[in-house]
């Protein structure tokens, strides 16, 4: 009996790996416990308007949101007390600490290499204004499309809509991390890209102008 249940169980995990791919198991491996572990990973940080202000690295990254106690009344007009995450994460990146509030986050898995980097002055130039729709990405990305060697073209932005850099892949999908406060993951042919506070957009590339 013990080996019928051996080979039931083998038999299970080989339909998940046919299903699902294996970038699906990548994406369950790296999520564990709230943190990025046994990847290297790059952390961008920008401002608001996409200026790169920080950039670290390291194998062991966690991030954990910051708890703050509110105070709320009930339909009888008693106080009731109540904790939600703040606007503050704190990164850990190999045993040190960074408090961030307010800036984008991009945390990006080594071998993950955007095609084209918006942040360099000489791609950027003037025409960094903010894309606020999908027609004003697709002229913006026209531009550069021979870059992109792949189907899907990930857009990553600032807040305010400022872009960041464009990556390709031929699966592309996003989820939200239950044990990570705050961020979207995006997984580009298995590698992983993590964004705090980002603006995206997950384009075909046959979309764009011939």
């Amino acid at each position: 009996m013990k080996k019928k249940h051996f080979i039931e169980v083998i038999a299970a995990i080989a339909i998940i790996f046919v299903l699902g791919g294996c970038s699906m198991l990548q994406s369950a491996i790296n999520d564990i416990k709230g943190s990025l572990v046994g990847n290297d990973y790059t952390i961008f940080t920008y401002d608001n308007y996409g200026s790169k202000v920080l950039e670290t690295s390291g194998r062991k990254i966690s991030i954990t949101g910051n708890p703050v106690k509110t105070t709320d009344y009930d339909s009888d007009g008693d106080v009731k007390e109540r904790y939600e995450l703040s606007s503050v994460i704190t990164i850990t990146v190999d045993g040190k600490e960074i408090e961030s509030c307010g800036d984008t986050c991009v945390f990006v898995q080594k071998g993950l290499k955007p095609d084209v980097n918006f942040t360099k002055k000489s791609i950027k130039g003037s025409e960094s204004g903010a894309l606020s729709s999908y027609a004003s990405v697709a002229r913006f990305l026209n531009k550069y499309k021979n870059m992109f060697g792949k189907s899907r073209i990930v857009v990553i932005k600032s807040q305010l809509g400022q872009p960041i850099a464009a990556y390709s892949g031929d699966e592309v999908y996003w989820k939200i991390p239950k044990n990570l406060p705050k961020m979207t993951k995006l997984m580009i042919d298995g590698k992983a890209l993590y964004i705090h506070r980002a603006n995206f957009q997950i384009i075909d590339k046959d979309l764009l102008e011939k």
